[in-house]
């Protein structure tokens, strides 16, 4: 046994905590947050611009809907309090893009939205990303009562240009950005495509991309952490194939035809990551494998 006293251990420059590095994590805004800002702004910004929500009413009872499911059900299946952060965006998201002369649907919407992330799983994984189910299951279930957003930013530029800007700042930063902008560049790159085959005007088929509906699409659904496929790549992949499916969708004169791109896709992609990552690890269990 060694009787020499060790001298105590150098805190390595990273341990060291400075005035600086306290006040630089004090004034830190959690990456949790950023995305319920943006959406907030969305919000706010649409609202006293153009009057973007059909009743704020429906839509504070569609954010209190998603976030009182989502209580309930983190706190039945897993015993804990959520993050609240998900269930905001989703609530906020089917108060912006869901049209209904009806009270119900916005609060169905929610539930629905919410529910589907808790109970629609495949080892443990999401398929769908909850809005985007719950808007779908909405107009496909209740066409006769509920209808999807369809008013645009008018002629005004800056709300489109500020949004984007702080959008793409936060999706960066949390490292999606790769996924809105090869879905923005497929869009645009299609939207030629499709004026070519229709004859129509390609700013007519360009300008969807600049309402607000677009903006809740590229910044939250298609980059949603929880439903997209884990490889760089592959989600680069899946936007493009978002992109692709749209453009047929729309040349099909589908009035919802993001929505619904990005729920015959989005799905799909998981399974076939599912399937080919269990098959990965199926193999490297076999007896006399590696």
């Amino acid at each position: 046994m060694n009787s020499e006293t060790s001298p105590p251990p150098v805190p390595s420059p990273s341990a060291v905590t400075t005035p600086a590095a306290v006040r630089s994590r004090r004034f830190r805004i959690d990456d949790r947050y950023l995305a319920p800002l943006l959406i907030t702004f969305i919000l706010l910004g649409g609202q006293l611009s153009f009057g973007l929500l059909e009743s704020t009413p429906k839509t504070a009872l569609a954010i209190i809907a998603a976030i009182l499911t989502e209580l309930v059900l983190v706190r039945l299946y897993a015993g804990q309090w959520p993050h609240l952060a998900s269930s905001y965006i989703s609530g906020i998201s089917v108060g912006i893009l869901v049209r209904s002369p009806a009270v119900w649907p916005y609060a169905l919407c929610s539930m629905i939205s919410i529910t589907s992330k808790h109970v629609i799983r495949v080892r443990g994984r999401h398929l769908w990303n909850p809005s985007n189910f719950g808007v779908c299951a909405m107009l496909f279930l209740a066409y006769d009562t509920v209808a999807g957003l369809s008013i645009q930013w008018g002629n005004n530029l800056w709300p489109v240009m500020v949004i984007w800007l702080l959008g793409s700042i936060i999706i960066w930063r949390v490292r999606r950005f790769h996924i809105t902008l090869t879905y923005v560049v497929s869009f645009m790159l299609f939207a030629f495509l499709r004026s070519w085959i229709t004859g129509h005007p390609w700013q007519a088929e360009v300008a969807p991309i600049t309402g607000p509906m677009y903006q809740l699409f590229v910044f939250f659904m298609i980059t949603d952490p929880k439903t997209t496929v884990q490889p760089r790549w592959a989600q680069m992949v899946v936007a493009v194939a978002v992109a692709f499916v749209e453009m047929l969708l729309r040349l099909s004169q589908v009035v919802y035809a993001p929505f619904y791109a990005l729920f015959l896709v989005g799905p799909a992609a998981n399974l076939i990551e599912i399937w080919w990552t269990s098959r990965a690890a199926a193999g490297r269990a076999m007896p006399g494998s590696g």
